[in-house]
């Protein structure tokens, strides 16, 4: 898979995932993607004061991006 690839299915399960987060009034934009393993994301709006955001990051995205692209092996929220 291009680099091009993988960030479009990064987009792909982001765009899965964004419905849900707009829905609390946060929304979740893509930074970077290092290496083709980590993925840099932002929470934005109420996800960055919510108390679950980190739960969220790990068992809402992290697992829906792998779902898209499965050589990612970790996502990390920047402030």
């Amino acid at each position: 898979m291009s680099s091009e690839e993988l960030k479009l299915n990064v987009e792909k399960a982001l765009d899965e995932i964004r419905p849900f987060l707009q829905s609390d009034g946060g929304d979740i934009s893509l930074l970077s993607i290092e290496d083709d393993k980590l993925v840099k994301v932002q929470l934005q709006g109420a996800c960055i004061s919510c108390s679950v955001n980190q739960m969220t990051l790990k068992s809402g995205v992290e697992m829906t991006i792998k779902k898209y692209a499965p050589q990612i092996e970790k996502v990390i929220n920047v402030e």
